[in-house]
């Protein structure tokens, strides 16, 4: 069977199941067993694929089928342009989560400065900033030792070597006695970011898609899936030089309880930027006092 019909074929089973971006899977899983890339695929549509190859193929395909991510069967998701490992420990990165990055970049135009990645994850957000801003100093924390191993694994692989990854609770990894502490033994940083869990426990998106299969406690937080924004709204105050930025992702429906909380703990310029798709993504304040 040539290339073109066996992806001709995945697509439409892909598709029959009701996956959303049938040919794309099919292709990035083909691209994934033979090694190569799309447009080695569409140059050479007419080659007959292995036996092996395609015995391999099909085993990804009937998993995707079975509704498993494509970023956990390959191992890897692209973020911000960087290929990075994934595993079944932490969240696939996904488009949305780039709004953030833009944001920080755009309110950390300086050449040096120090930004703080809350929930790092694969190291996604923390390795993009860090790629854009050689300059800068770059924390980020996770519970999960299984994410904090493979965002420093990632950093190794793209040799990007501004950031350092560690295991917290979120503030509970800052170094007190870190050069850059202030005289209240607390690290502070010009930015701080994070994509913190913000999913409601009874949210009905829980039981679809790619979410099925990533860990529960990285996508739910109590109290309507605010719990964890508002904690990091308020501690966040503690570890922010004057001036400091706070931009936290959250749902399409959370801006304003965001905003509103920001406004309560006496973050300044306060607001709400929308994502690719139009919806409340990420909000943000900075903090004046010292």
């Amino acid at each position: 069977m040539t290339l073109d019909a066996l992806l001709a074929r995945a697509a439409r089973r892909l598709f029959d199941v009701g996956s959303p971006s049938a040919r794309l899977d099919a292709e990035v899983l083909l691209c994934h067993v033979l090694g190569v890339d799309r447009t080695w695929l569409y140059t050479w549509g007419d080659r007959e694929v292995p036996i092996l190859e395609r015995a391999l193929f099909e085993a990804l395909l009937a998993a995707r089928a079975s509704g498993q991510p494509v970023a956990y069967l390959t191992g890897e998701r692209e973020f911000w342009g960087l290929p990075l490992a994934t595993s079944r420990h932490t969240l696939i990165p996904r488009p949305d989560t780039e709004r953030l990055v833009e944001a920080a970049l755009a309110h950390g135009a300086s050449d040096q400065g120090r930004l703080l990645d809350l929930g790092t994850g694969t190291g996604a957000i923390a390795l993009a900033f860090a790629s854009e801003r050689p300059g800068w100093s770059v924390v980020g924390i996770d519970l999960s030792p299984e994410s904090v191993t493979l965002a420093r694994h990632n950093a190794e692989r793209l040799v990007i070597d501004n950031v350092d990854f560690r295991r917290g609770d979120w503030f509970t990894a800052l170094n007190v006695e870190s050069e850059q502490s202030d005289e209240n033994g607390g690290e502070r940083f010009d930015l701080i970011v994070s994509n913190p869990p913000y999913i409601a426990e009874d949210d009905p998106h829980l039981k679809r898609g790619d979410v099925r299969f990533e860990p529960h406690s990285a996508l739910v937080a109590a109290e309507l899936g605010l719990a964890d924004l508002r904690h990091l709204v308020g501690e966040a105050r503690a570890h922010l030089v004057p001036g400091g930025w706070l931009l936290l992702e959250h749902g399409h429906g959370q801006g304003a309880a965001v905003r509103e909380a920001l406004a309560a703990a006496g973050y300044v310029d306060v607001s709400t930027l929308r994502d690719l798709g139009g919806n409340d993504r990420i909000s943000l304040g900075r903090h004046l006092e010292a």
